[in-house]
């Protein structure tokens, strides 16, 4: 057995293993039906990231019944059920609770072979490292709930979070990268300690090479941002090295949580410019090489 963020790989054979995972949040944009698709997107990523194919899901609610009208849990588990069949996954039923809150989201089951099996423990020295969605969805989400957000920059990332991450799967798997993770609640640097860690390795990030919102800039540069953003600071900051060098605003958007984020991919350096451009080909326009894999020092990340 394999551990995950919130969930595991079980080893039927030696070409079959199974997958599970499990992912539910609250809304991140106003519209219910928007909300379902960008929940099961996000859900179905912890597979992807793993390199395997979702193959059926279960849907986790909790609701307000005695609050809210029962058409916003219909236009929830509709944008669900669209996204589900986009990805090719069978909703197999569902779990209910009645909550002052609404949350959302899925257990999924995939399958991988798992020789195949991507972690975030195998980068190597001399990797280099692609990501695949623009930062900041985070910010630019707080800032729309402070009626600060325009309706652009809401369609660019909503767009982005109802994005699969599927293409790049399968492309990872075709061209061949050491090791994968994706960038969800604990921000970029969040997730990319654990790769660190557990590769026992350090890396060089590029900061003007990564794929930012606009717009976040914007408002990190006002200060807007969610709690969760200062949670991941405190905690994960001392993994990080140069950031005296950085800007504070750009500081903020690397520990922003992200929603549905993209996949953070380390992979040999001469097979780097191969996979961005079969991810540009593929649609995956902000695929960046965002930085490089390094022997020393182990377990820190090095801003620039």
């Amino acid at each position: 057995m394999a551990a995950m963020d919130n969930g595991g790989v079980y080893k039927l054979t030696d070409d079959l293993a199974i997958i599970q995972s499990v992912d539910f949040f609250t809304p991140v944009v106003d519209d219910p039906f928007t909300f379902g698709q960008i929940a099961v997107a996000n859900a179905l990523s912890d597979i992807y990231t793993m390199g395997g194919k979702p193959l059926t899901a279960m849907n986790i609610v909790c609701f307000p019944t005695e609050t809210m009208d029962i058409s916003v849990l219909q236009a929830i588990l509709q944008g669900g059920a669209s996204k589900m069949v986009e990805a090719k996954v069978i909703l197999m039923g569902g779990h209910s609770i009645d909550d002052a809150e609404i949350k959302y989201g899925l257990s999924v089951t995939g399958t991988i072979n798992p020789k195949k099996l991507l972690t975030n423990s195998g980068a190597k020295a001399g990797d280099k490292l692609i990501l695949t969605k623009p930062l900041g969805t985070g910010i630019i989400s707080t800032a729309l709930k402070q009626g600060l957000a325009s309706k652009e920059a809401v369609a660019k990332i909503t767009k982005s979070m109802m994005t699969l991450n599927d293409k790049t799967s399968e492309l990872m798997q075709e061209v061949g990268v050491h090791a994968c993770t994706d960038i969800t609640g604990f921000g970029f640097i969040g997730h990319t300690s654990p790769l660190v860690e557990n590769s026992g390795v350090g890396i060089n990030i590029d900061v003007a090479a990564l794929p930012v919102f606009p717009e976040a800039v914007e408002f990190a540069k006002k200060g807007i941002g969610p709690g969760g953003l200062q949670r991941n600071r405190e905690f994960y900051s001392p993994h990080v090295k140069g950031s005296d060098k950085v800007p504070s605003y750009m500081l903020d958007i690397l520990f922003d949580p992200q929603t549905s984020g993209g996949l953070l991919l380390s992979l040999a350096p001469e097979k780097a410019e191969r996979l961005l451009s079969k991810l540009k080909q593929a649609g995956v326009m902000d695929a960046a090489i965002i930085g490089e894999v390094v022997k020393e020092p182990a377990g820190v990340i090095n801003i620039k």
